[in-house]
């Protein structure tokens, strides 16, 4: 028999937020859901289900964020799956991005995540369980001009949750770092991706074709956030969880791409990459 769930999802007014949520409510769980504003458009948008409570928070406002947290826990009860999923993404080459605007993404993509999983894990470790799913993006396994400075914060992700995972598994805490590919959500749109107000042009050639592509690629992406949804509530009920997941053909392609690159470029320098030990320490090593 399935044991009820309560999922703690930031990012739940659109795209993989509100389709988590929506899925996790159909299968009987119970869901905190966050979102910055119109927190009634949401519930609406979910029927008003008796498992929803919608809290207001902005994830990179740590006092929001514990506050937010302890209503969950109070409405609730407890906390069993939290989900990461709130960012945004800005196209630009790297040299372009202002100092604020590289900030704020960082603050929402990386800190604003470290914000609520800080909140979230005293509880967690309380209990002794729980799951810990931080989506990441197909970015965080190569770099795409003009998606440079927004896939580094998907490449910290990455790390975040790696080194999460093997220091919360003795306390029974699992971590799964999502990467997902281009799915038909609305993360392309106006609140969810942004440009950079600065254009250099010598950037024309490589970034250019990413800022006029990103509109025509909105609504043409080939992944169902729907079938996104169920791979989540798979990972939640799944007893021995991965830590990375890649989920989409052209993010499977993209990784396994960036991993023959570089163990191409490795194998290439080994000589020169192998050489900077001392000399007297490989001789010793080799006496004994």
């Amino acid at each position: 028999m399935k044991t009820q769930k309560v999922w703690f999802i930031t990012g739940a007014s659109r795209g993989f937020g509100l389709e988590i949520a929506r899925a996790a409510l159909a299968v009987g769980d119970q869901v905190v859901a966050t979102v910055r504003q119109e927190a009634t458009q949401l519930a609406t948008s979910l029927q008003n289900h008796p498992n929803l409570y919608v809290v207001q928070m902005d994830v990179t406002q740590e006092d929001q964020v514990q506050a937010a947290v302890k209503q969950g826990i109070a409405h609730f009860g407890r906390i069993d799956v939290l989900v990461n999923n709130a960012g945004f993404g800005m196209v630009t080459a790297i040299e372009e991005a202002t100092d604020a605007e590289v900030r704020k993404q960082y603050d929402t993509n990386v800190f604003g995540l470290l914000n609520v999983t800080r909140a979230v894990l005293p509880y967690l470790r309380q209990q002794k369980s729980g799951r810990v799913i931080n989506i990441s993006s197909l970015f965080g396994y190569d770099a795409i001009p003009g998606w440079g400075l927004y896939g580094s914060t998907k490449f910290a992700v990455e790390g975040l949750s790696k080194g999460l995972a093997v220091e919360l598994a003795p306390l029974g805490i699992h971590v799964t770092v999502v990467a997902p590919g281009l799915f038909s959500t609305d993360f392309l749109s106006a609140e969810s991706y942004v440009a950079a107000k600065t254009i250099i042009d010598d950037y024309q050639e490589t970034v250019g074709p990413m800022r006029s592509g990103a509109d025509a690629l909105h609504g043409q992406q080939p992944g169902d956030p729907k079938k996104f949804a169920q791979v989540i509530l798979q990972l939640a009920n799944t007893e021995r969880p991965p830590v990375h997941l890649p989920v989409g053909k052209d993010t499977i392609n993209l990784y396994q791409s960036n991993a023959a690159k570089m163990a191409q470029e490795i194998e290439a320098w080994l000589p020169v990459a192998t050489s900077t030990d001392h000399d007297h320490r490989i001789m010793a090593s080799s006496i004994a």
